[in-house]
């Protein structure tokens, strides 16, 4: 491979609603650059980018895909982030190494779910981006139609510096409105304005050259008093509108026709800022603990940050990594000042898709990975331990659909505990955690989709079989008065009998108050030295209630009197005793099963508020109150956890993808009485299963 310097370099980031033709578009340019010698299909499994097993047999993008090519100079840098929903984590990790984004349209389908979305989180993080209106040969595709609903919603800076010429099976190429010139053809070989789109080109360079003018003052004068902008002007002043998120240019092609990918690659290379243009990055001085900030300079003090791991069976795990500062070569030493451990380097790569490509090294500004790190994760930061830097870690959403997960085999419970930690290294989107109360081990995604894939690679990857189910509700059992229990144990054998006798006095507590013992025996009625096992008896007892056999909380139990012998008392007959004692106190004390309430936090463009609200009132949610935050309405509620085990899924339904939430434990709530029946009989039914 060349080497390159910052200033030639492009980091661009492809962003879309899933099915608009990020992949496709990626494999043109690469094809078009010459980087790739055949053009492969999303359809056929054959795209560099999507090289995974899930994502051919799946048809879609699942993880986020590195990509380069050579253009007149330039190395451009692809990453290619997933279009769907549930594995929004590439998206992130994409878009915080990239100077630049494509948010690829579908030109039949317009803007979607998806797209508006991804513009949201480039709008947030400041990036420079342009649009590209893909699959112009499709039937029922509209250019004209699209641009109007890119402007409607993203706003008038969102400006056509290009015309298609023709549509559907009629769509031959593109009129560059600033060069003025016809490209047709998978080459864009140029040719002279069709005669009858000479009007439309003119009224859409005046379009062009109004938007320009705008922003820019001495244009702003020339444009009012009715002069000519000329191309160098509308070329240098579009630039820097572009770089600073003033203007986004509109382009045109279809990725399958191979149609206005050298076009994209111009504008990408023209237009789009270099890490240096991009501006300087912040770091923290881990010694004294100020800001530094840092220029894409390979000169400057090394300073990189790891974006995305991969957890391959054969090579091991693969870091990736972007350099901001200094440069990384290989077989050397850096130091990761998050986990304070020196790592070795073995060598350095740069990936195309699945293939990688060895370089020496891998200077400020640029992508490139590298096997075997020993304990460097996603979010670290790799510096020299003479100048330790640290930058902000990727910020990656919390998950929100869970489910419980069990090893189909002996084999598999083996190999559990080792594959987990790796599945979670690859993804942050993922967590996994045993829940106490259920015994369940919990695998937490972005979404139904998002876990069946993690349990497909676990599999496919590492050999583990798992079953994936709706996890548990941790039901407790409580009392609502109290009560007085006395239990006598007494058993006569050959030798010592057994003899243990303890008098309970239960009370219910209040909510979220626990489990208490206490001990109020006088006169010596159970001896001290049997008060232990009495303990004992009651905190193994309450482990399982009398109504659903789930753990009693909120109650306090005192011992109040009792009885001893002084030969067949032990403390195995005190604690069989007390815990008999419970179950008899329990019953009498009106048990009541009780039920986890989290706190929802639903958020949804207004739209949609009636039907959230409507929904929610059939999951038996308590409203609280909703705040308008960023163009969308935030909606509180308490919610029994029964009921939003699959809210993911409900929620994309209701909102067609658009709306988010979050949920956190808030309290237990007694289980209304209709209800309470259901859950004792699912229990049963559970128990007699194990």
């Amino acid at each position: 491979m060349s080497s390159y310097t910052t200033d030639q370099i492009r980091n661009v980031v492809l962003l879309s609603h899933g099915g608009a033709g990020k992949t496709s578009l990626a494999e043109a340019m690469l094809f078009t650059a010459g980087a790739i010698p055949r053009l492969g299909k999303v359809d056929d499994g054959s795209t560099v980018s999507d090289y995974d097993p899930d994502e051919v047999k799946r048809q879609i993008s699942i993880n986020l895909s590195l990509l380069h090519c050579e253009w007149k100079g330039n190395k451009v840098n692809l990453l290619d982030a997933p279009g769907y929903a549930d594995f929004i984590g590439g998206v992130w990790a994409g878009m915080r190494v990239a100077e630049a984004a494509v948010v690829v349209v579908c030109a039949s389908s317009g803007v979607e779910v998806g797209t508006e979305m991804v513009w949201r989180y480039a709008e947030e993080s400041g990036l420079p981006r342009l649009i590209f209106i893909n699959k112009m040969d499709r039937e029922n595709a509209d250019f004209h139609k699209v641009v109007e609903q890119v402007r409607s919603i993203f706003g008038n800076k969102c400006v056509p510096v290009q015309l298609p010429v023709g549509a559907h099976s009629s769509f031959e190429g593109v009129v560059d409105l600033i060069g003025l010139k016809y490209h047709t053809g998978a080459k864009g070989q140029e040719g002279d304005i069709p005669t009858s789109m000479e009007g439309d080109v003119a009224a859409a360079r005046d379009r062009l050259a109004e938007a320009v003018a705008e922003i820019d003052d001495d244009l702003t004068l020339k444009y009012l008093e009715g002069e000519e902008i000329t191309t160098e002007e509308i070329l240098r002043v579009l630039g820097d509108g572009i770089k600073a998120g003033k203007i986004v240019p509109i382009l045109a092609g279809s990725a399958l026709q191979n149609v206005g990918m050298s076009r994209l690659l111009d504008a990408l290379c023209g237009y789009m800022p270099s890490p240096r243009e991009y501006g300087s990055v912040v770091a923290t001085d881990m010694v004294t603990k100020e800001p530094v900030m840092l220029e894409a300079d390979g000169s400057g003090p090394l300073c990189g940050l790891v974006f995305l791991t991969s957890a391959d069976p054969y090579v091991g795990k693969l870091t990736h990594f972007r350099v901001y500062s200094g440069s990384i070569e290989s077989n050397s030493q850096v130091w990761n000042p998050n986990k304070e451990q020196m790592e070795r380097l073995g060598q350095l790569f740069v990936f195309q898709g699945k293939a990688q490509e060895a370089v020496p090294k891998v200077i400020a500004g640029d992508i490139g990975a590298v096997a075997k790190l020993a304990v460097t994760a996603t979010g670290d930061t790799l510096c020299s331990k003479e100048r330790p830097l640290s930058l902000r870690a990727i910020e990656f959403p919390e998950p929100i659909y869970s489910v419980a997960i069990r090893p189909k085999t002996k084999t598999d419970v083996d190999k559990l505990g080792t594959v987990l930690p790796r599945v979670t290294e690859e993804d942050p989107t993922l967590r996994v955690h045993r829940d106490p109360d259920t015994a369940e081990t919990l695998l937490s995604g972005m979404g139904d989709t998002h876990v069946e894939v993690v349990v497909d690679r676990m599999q496919r990857k590492f050999g583990v079989g798992v079953t994936a189910e709706t996890p548990k509700v941790p039901y407790k059992e409580t009392i609502a008065m109290p009560s007085k229990a006395e239990y006598k144990h007494k058993k006569q054998t050959g030798g010592h009998g057994q003899y243990g006798h303890v008098c309970l006095a239960l009370e219910p507590l209040a909510r979220g108050e626990g489990f208490e013992f206490a001990e109020k025996v006088v006169g010596g009625a159970v001896p001290k030295n049997y008060i232990p096992a009495v303990e004992k008896g009651v905190m193994e007892g309450k482990q399982e209630g009398i109504l659903a056999r789930y753990p009693v909380v909120d109650v306090r139990v005192t011992l109040y009197d009792g009885s001893s012998h002084p030969v067949d008392s032990s403390e195995i007959s005190f604690k069989i005793a007390a815990s008999q004692a419970l179950k008899k106190g329990l019953s009498d004390g009106q048990p009541t099963l009780l039920e986890p309430i989290v706190k929802l936090q639903v958020i949804v463009p207004e739209a949609f508020i009636g039907d959230i609200i409507g929904d929610l009132n059939t999951k038996r949610a308590k409203v609280l109150g909703m705040n308008p935050e960023g163009g969308n309405q935030v909606i509180e509620a308490l919610v029994p956890l029964a009921e939003v085990q699959r809210y993911a899924i409900d929620l994309r339904s209701i909102t067609q993808g658009r709306g988010t939430y979050k949920t956190e434990f808030s309290h237990y709530e007694e289980v209304p009485a209709h209800l309470t029946e259901r859950v004792m009989a699912e229990r049963a039914a559970e128990k007699e299963r194990s």
